[in-house]
């Protein structure tokens, strides 16, 4: 169970990372181009709010996985 756990974690990260590509280049960044001021806005929350939101938590959920912090659980 211990190396299902961290196997999971390394998904976890990659998870992160892709998370952090869709989110900035797929998302975040189009919203800027398009010159409506809905659009604007939107990006603006993607990139600034939820962008660091779904990347650090998964990244430090997979990264604590790797570690070993969850095997007592």
């Amino acid at each position: 169970m211990k190396t299902l756990k961290r196997i999971l974690g390394v998904l976890w990260i990659a998870l992160a990372v892709a998370a952090a590509y869709f989110c900035i280049f797929e998302f975040g960044l189009p919203k800027f181009t398009s010159g409506k001021q809905e659009d604007l806005v939107f990006g603006i929350i993607i990139l600034f709010i939820l962008t660091p939101l779904i990347v650090l938590g998964l990244g430090i959920f997979g990264i604590y996985a790797v570690k070993g912090e969850y095997d007592n659980v």
